[in-house]
């Protein structure tokens, strides 16, 4: 593909966050836009992560996000005209103390006041949801059924085939090395193809948006956390239809349409670590609790574990908009949460670019709240 020196806007980040902003860029009628992406597009935190979407949030923000980007999963096959995989088998969440129940009880209450039809449910509902669950030890349990998960592979290239029909390029194994600043404004970006000069940039790079950011001298006070997923060989459906997940019992667990389970759990100690190495650790704990809840995964073998990236903020919720650099944007800081909220995020920033006013106003998600202590941290986290 031939090089372009200049651009209207440049993107930096080839993950769902990054591609679905240069769709919804293209959509608003902004031409010009280049993607870089440092390897291959879906390579990083993307196509490593547990696909999970969902609702149910304990904060306003992360719930307006949320529902926002089930109604535009709902529709995303005919938009895009490609499948994303989406499976609606809902979340069922577990507490399993007093604390945490009261906490996912006002979420709820919170949820259900912004039009999310999340509900308080019994053990002999959670099993009829969850056939395989034992949860005797529970405190009480959570459910929304239009949550579930997407194929983060399918719908990152739907998203970039589409933005591509629409003129968008994009240049895989493109290092970004520095970002052009002149009186405090953009001018472009370096990278070790060369120099593309552009009025507006915006920094998608997930775990690596703080090394970016340096790059503009902006400092942002987020950090890359190694998270770890295995998943089974196929068993017959029917175990665990549904998300299941518990922030106090650090698990998430779900079964796919072909009938691998997928589980994962949070570091102990959350460190920044951005090596993606597995270990023997956290092979032998999740498979005992994957056991302990789904007695019926008893014997089944493992087929494969890996490591993926949060990019994580103070808050657990992301940064979106503009920089003290003028015209120098970020999208990121999504705490492992980006492919579930990347639809909305993508469009309501492109939205503002394009002189409208966003579907939600995100302006609570400005970086400089963390200065003026005005974040809120979210508690429903895994």
């Amino acid at each position: 593909m031939e090089w372009k020196n200049t651009a209207d806007v440049v993107i930096i980040g080839g993950g769902i966050i990054g591609v679905s902003t240069a769709y919804y860029l293209a959509k608003e009628g902004m031409e010009n836009i280049v993607l870089i992406e440092k390897g291959t597009i879906c390579g990083g935190s993307t196509g490593r992560c547990g696909a999970g979407i969902r609702a149910q949030w304990g904060t306003e923000m992360n719930c307006r996000l949320g529902i926002a980007a089930l109604d535009i999963f709902e529709q995303l096959d005919d938009e895009l005209g490609m499948s994303v995989g989406l499976n609606q088998g809902g979340y069922l969440l577990v507490a399993y103390n007093e604390e945490e129940f009261e906490t996912l009880r006002k979420g709820m209450v919170l949820q259900n006041s912004l039009g999310i039809n999340s509900r308080m449910i019994s053990l002999k509902e959670a099993r009829e949801i969850c056939p395989g669950l034992s949860a005797d030890d529970a405190f009480g349990f959570f459910f929304h059924g239009r949550d579930g998960h997407a194929d983060p592979f399918l719908t990152t290239f739907a998203y970039l085939e589409a933005a591509k029909k629409m003129g968008v390029t994009c240049f895989r194994h493109t290092t970004c090395t520095g970002i052009v600043v002149e009186d405090n404004v953009v001018k472009g970006v370096e990278t070790e193809r060369g120099t593309i000069s552009a009025p507006i940039v915006i920094n998608c790079a997930g775990a690596y948006a703080q090394f970016i950011a340096k790059m503009a001298g902006i400092d942002i006070p987020n950090w890359g956390e190694r998270h770890e997923i295995m998943i089974t060989e196929p068993v017959a459906p029917g175990v665990c239809p549904c998300m299941l997940m518990s922030f106090s019992g650090n698990y998430y667990i779900q079964q796919r349409p072909h009938g691998s389970i997928i589980c994962g759990m949070s570091p102990e100690g959350h460190p920044e670590d951005f090596e993606m190495k597995t270990t023997w650790n956290f092979l032998e704990e999740m498979s005992r609790t994957l056991v302990r809840l789904l007695p019926r995964t008893k014997g089944i073998r493992v087929a494969r574990q890996w490591s993926g990236m949060y990019d994580m903020t103070p808050d657990a919720q992301p940064i979106i908009g503009e920089t003290d650099v003028k015209n120098f944007y970020h999208s990121t800081g999504y705490s492992g949460h980006g492919f579930m909220l990347a639809p909305v995020a993508g469009k309501i920033l492109a939205q503002h670019l394009a002189g409208k006013t966003p579907d939600i106003d995100f302006s609570m998600l400005d970086y400089r709240r963390f200065a003026r202590g005005e974040h809120i941290r979210e508690s429903n986290v895994v």
